[in-house]
């Protein structure tokens, strides 16, 4: 992010400085310097406000889903994934720790959760790690967990909902049709690339330790008691499998009557997780406010992000950078439903979470753009059905000191396009 950074604030003064010099002034038209010191100074004032708004929203959803949260959602549902779980992955003992902690973070992830599926995950590569036969080396469980976890199916992106609310959308919550669908083919890719390229990347020896590579025997995790009853149980294989065809059966529902569907669905949604959360009887207000906290203090913290990636695609687009790179580029994959914009976005999600967040809002909040148009969609969609993956497989694989990837980053590589490539199809056929 740091030579991307640099790079787009160095590409963007170039062009200005060659248009400054060998454009002639049109009268009564800014210069190219003067067009991109407007254009800075008015991106870091919009960031700040784009966030402003962006707290009412965020706080919003964030107090809903830790009311859902709170009175055992996740762990339903990591009961109804359990059957298919022990069979993606049979190196991993059904009753093993590791298991009950890859539930959970793919269930965290499914619900939009984020910050809880994190903690979930280290812990479900820490205790993968002890079941790796070749330290040092990631196994073919480590590298399907990573792949389902960077593409997991999405049934709330509840982050980009609230952008768009924020940006003016008159549909913001349309977007979820759309990422269920990019998020539902993505994740097949990724298990079945994951599956394949198992075979051409042996584990292998054990690399070579180097006495300063080691961690004192004291630093390592102790290991983990067996999880609760709760979390380790399963329903009755019927029943998953009931619950995962009415799942998948959401899929045409959206195709076909996605547009009637989503004014309901941001009222139903709040109707939904506090009916669930005031059954299991949870304090459902003070639930709420405590998961609203959270969500103003990640709208706060965004905002040096905001600024700072905001101002950079300002000044590269004011200055006509962006023009110069993306219109060739844009006009090999415009016919395939993937303009210049959308490319932008596309290239930038796997390798940053935050930057790309934020390229997302200057998308959407652009006039000329919008978020309800085609592109508005299609970006926001991009941005909930792919992962930050080179993230990702960093913080993970650097959680158990993972030095050898084997076929986990072009796992992650080949579920990020099949991801857009969900996303253009599906928002061509609705939004088109």
């Amino acid at each position: 992010m740091n030579i991307l950074f640099f790079i787009l604030i160095a590409l963007s003064f170039g062009v200005a400085a060659y248009h400054q010099i060998v454009d002639p002034l049109a009268a009564g038209m800014p210069s190219a310097m003067d067009a991109l010191s407007k254009a800075m100074l008015d991106s870091a004032a919009g960031a700040v406000t784009l966030t402003l708004g962006l707290v009412g929203s965020m706080t919003l959803f964030l107090g809903l889903m830790k009311v859902a949260e709170a009175g055992g959602l996740l762990a339903v549902i990591a009961r109804l994934l359990r059957p298919a779980l022990i069979r993606l992955f049979p190196d991993v003992p059904a009753n093993h720790p590791a298991m009950g902690a890859m539930i959970m973070n793919i269930s965290a992830n499914v619900l939009g959760l984020g910050n809880a599926a994190t903690p979930f995950g280290i812990r479900a590569m820490q205790e993968l790690d002890r079941l790796n036969p070749v330290k040092g080396t990631a196994s073919n469980a480590m590298v399907l967990f990573l792949a389902i976890n960077t593409s997991s199916v999405t049934l709330l992106p509840t982050g980009v909902v609230a952008l768009r609310a924020a940006a003016g959308s008159q549909d913001p919550a349309g977007i979820v049709a759309t990422t269920l669908v990019a998020t539902t083919l993505s994740t097949l890719t990724a298990v079945i690339t994951a599956k394949l390229l198992a075979r051409f990347f042996p584990l292998g020896p054990a690399p070579v330790e180097l006495p300063t590579a080691s961690a004192p025997e004291e630093a390592q995790p102790e290991p983990s008691e067996p999880l609760p009853a709760t979390e380790t149980g399963a329903y009755p294989g019927w029943v998953s499998a009931l619950a995962l065809l009415a799942f998948f059966s959401i899929i045409p529902l959206t195709i076909l009557w996605g547009k009637a569907i989503a004014p309901w669905i941001i009222p139903g949604l709040a109707m939904l997780l506090l009916g669930y959360g005031a059954v299991r009887r949870v304090r459902v207000y003070e639930v709420f406010v405590d998961g609203a906290r959270d969500g103003f203090q990640l709208a706060i913290r965004i905002i040096p992000y905001l600024v700072a990636i905001l101002v950079a695609v300002a000044m590269f687009r004011a200055s006509g950078a962006m023009e110069v790179i993306l219109t060739p580029l844009g006009a090999l994959t415009a016919p395939f439903g993937l303009p210049a914009e959308a490319l932008s976005m596309a290239l930038l999600r796997p390798l940053s979470g935050s930057g790309a967040y934020a390229v997302l809002a200057s998308i959407i909040n652009d006039p000329a753009i919008g978020p309800d148009s085609y592109v508005g969609y299609l970006v926001s969609t991009i941005q909930g059905s792919t992962e930050t993956t080179f993230y990702v497989l960093a913080v993970y694989f650097g959680a158990v000191g993972i030095r050898r990837m084997r076929h986990a980053v072009w796992t992650g590589i080949i579920a990020d396009i099949a991801g857009v490539a969900g996303a253009v199809m599906i928002c061509s056929l609705l939004y088109g």
